[in-house]
């Protein structure tokens, strides 16, 4: 059991703006730079929501350009098989606090509340001395807590005039009563609204103020997260047009027919059927009511997320979308023109929002240069999960297809990484937790399901001891988007899902190396049974040995 300080740290005690009142600028500074070679690392972990590793320059993208996400991938580590176990946005959150798979933390779905009693690696570094820190995305529905100040969106948040719940009032904060998820009690929390403010933009206007302000005495972890690239992907009018997606072709696999794939036919992630208003961006007089829109409600919904902006940023976004949506007027009598024009523009607000998050990283990398702090603070960039972003002619997640199940995972370190790595080692997000208690200097708890990445990192090990992965989606056919429950292994040749819901009771098999897109079941066939029964016994071991099934 973690037991935790009891004490409260100077950051709950006090202000943000007085930590430092006892030392000048460059007296912190003079501090820091001379003691980087022996403090304990500083951690920056950032974290994005349903980036695809395919809209990343770092990963070989050709449709967009990520610099500082290729800058922390050059300067240090970029892993090009990281995956995660559980390809959903709270759930994944909740295995990399723990470095517990969802059944051991508790957080399986997005129906899930997470239990803020059970240690975390935050609450492991805040006993270790580290004043601890989260700024953007949340969305545990519980509080934060292990860290010395947060401020999150409320929920899933807003693009415009967001929302952000924090345990630090200032003069901006008003208290509010809101319903409790899980208990469906009335509780108060502390609200800052920033009318105007965009989320990405204000995100890192936050991390910054921690930074700036934080306790320079100790180490510190800041998580930073975002809520782009997230639906329904509304860009910063100040980035409109920088994205070019007019002649953006669709995946070689868009037009997919799911020939024996029978829990692929039945999902409803496909962007056919994206709403023209909430998802596409279309006001109603574009389309004067010709889709069910306006009579469900979303129109409504959709009005009011576009009522957020100010006046001044409607006037930019009308001026970009209005000329934009001329092309729709030419296409919707075409099926086939129709859906393509819905795949670019879902790309290009998808990957405008990407641009915004990738220049607001380049600020905090920037800060870490100017104040002598590079040196000793590991920055990690990944996501929650991947995305589909035209794959099989869907967007979303949840599938334990190539697609979603990876996702993005670059690490620097210049104090302890070799720059311009490139590790193809299998890792997941089990493994985050246990890597960053290692780099401090803190024995990794033996419930930890992770692997410490560390020696691997540093060089002292050639390779980590993993040949497979193990991964199970629980929220199911009857939950939005109808992917039915289903869990599997992947090795580094090949994966075996099987998917077992209402209805729905059937395993799929593929050769990720010469089938990478997982067009071809190969579950069933005869010449492959020996790799079938296999796999059937690796998932089986997998289960044992996380605690699913007793052995």
């Amino acid at each position: 059991m973690l037991k935790l300080n009891q004490c409260k740290m100077v950051a709950l005690a006090l202000p943000l703006t007085i930590l430092t009142a006892c030392m000048s600028d460059s007296e912190n500074k003079t501090i820091e730079q001379t003691s980087v070679k022996t403090a304990k690392p500083n951690i920056i972990f950032i974290m994005s929501d349903d980036h695809s590793e395919r809209a990343i320059s770092a990963y070989g993208s050709k449709i967009i350009d990520t610099p500082s996400i290729d800058r922390i991938a050059n300067e240090g580590v970029i892993f090009n098989n990281s995956f995660v176990a559980n390809s959903i946005c709270g759930p994944s959150r909740a295995i990399m606090l723990t470095g517990k798979h969802s059944h051991i933390n508790g957080f399986t779905d997005n129906s899930s509340y997470f239990d803020g009693s059970q240690a975390t690696y935050p609450k492991y570094l805040q006993q270790a001395g580290y004043q601890t820190a989260i700024v953007g995305k949340w969305h545990l529905a519980s509080d934060p807590e292990g860290f010395d100040y947060w401020e999150v969106l409320r929920g899933q948040g807003h693009y415009y005039s967001p929302e952000f719940i924090t345990n630090t009032p200032s003069e901006l904060t008003v208290k509010k009563e809101v319903i409790d998820s899980h208990t469906k009690q009335p509780k108060t929390v502390l609200e800052n609204t920033y009318h105007g403010a965009y989320a990405t933009r204000k995100t890192g206007d936050l991390a910054l103020n921690f930074l700036e302000k934080r306790d320079t005495s100790k180490p510190f972890v800041m998580i930073y997260n975002h809520k782009a690239p997230h639906r329904n992907w509304m860009p910063d009018v100040d980035d409109l047009g920088l994205v070019d997606t007019s002649n953006l072709k669709v995946p070689a696999n868009f037009y997919d027919d799911y020939t024996n794939r029978p829990a692929a036919a039945l999902q409803e992630l496909e962007i056919n059927d994206m709403y023209l208003s909430y998802d596409l961006k279309l006001r109603e007089q574009d389309y004067q009511d010709e889709l069910p829109d306006v009579r469900n409600g979303l129109y409504a919904h959709w009005q009011r997320l576009y009522n957020r902006m100010t006046a001044e940023q409607k006037v930019k976004w009308d001026a970009y979308y209005n000329e934009s949506n001329k092309e729709y007027q030419a296409v919707k009598g075409d099926a086939k023109a129709l859906l393509e024009w819905k795949y670019r523009r879902y790309m290009h607000d998808y990957l405008s929002s990407i641009k915004s998050m990738d220049n607001d990283i380049g600020r905090i990398l920037d800060y870490l240069d100017e104040n002598g702090l590079a040196e000793n603070t590991i920055v990690v960039y990944t996501s929650d999960q991947g995305f589909f972003i035209g794959e099989h002619g869907w967007f979303d997640k949840r599938f334990m297809y190539e697609e979603t199940m990876r996702t993005p995972l670059v690490i620097r370190y210049p104090n302890g990484i070799k720059a311009g790595q490139a590790v193809t080692d299998l890792v997941q997000n089990i493994d985050y937790a246990p890597t960053f208690l290692d780099f401090a200097g803190i024995d990794i708890p033996a419930d930890i399901q992770g692997v410490s990445l560390k020696d691997r990192l540093v060089g002292d090990a050639t390779e980590l001891e993993r040949d497979s992965l193990y991964y199970h989606y629980y929220e199911g056919i009857e939950r939005e988007h109808k992917v039915a429950k289903h869990q599997g292994v992947r090795t580094k040749t090949h994966k075996l899902i099987h998917f077992k819901d209402v209805g729905v009771d059937h395993y799929e098999m593929y050769d990720i190396v010469n089938d990478p897109s997982e067009m071809n079941n190969l579950y069933g066939k005869a010449q492959y049974r020996a790799i079938q029964q296999d796999l059937h016994q690796q998932l089986r071991q997998l289960r044992i040995n996380y605690n699913v099934i007793k052995g």
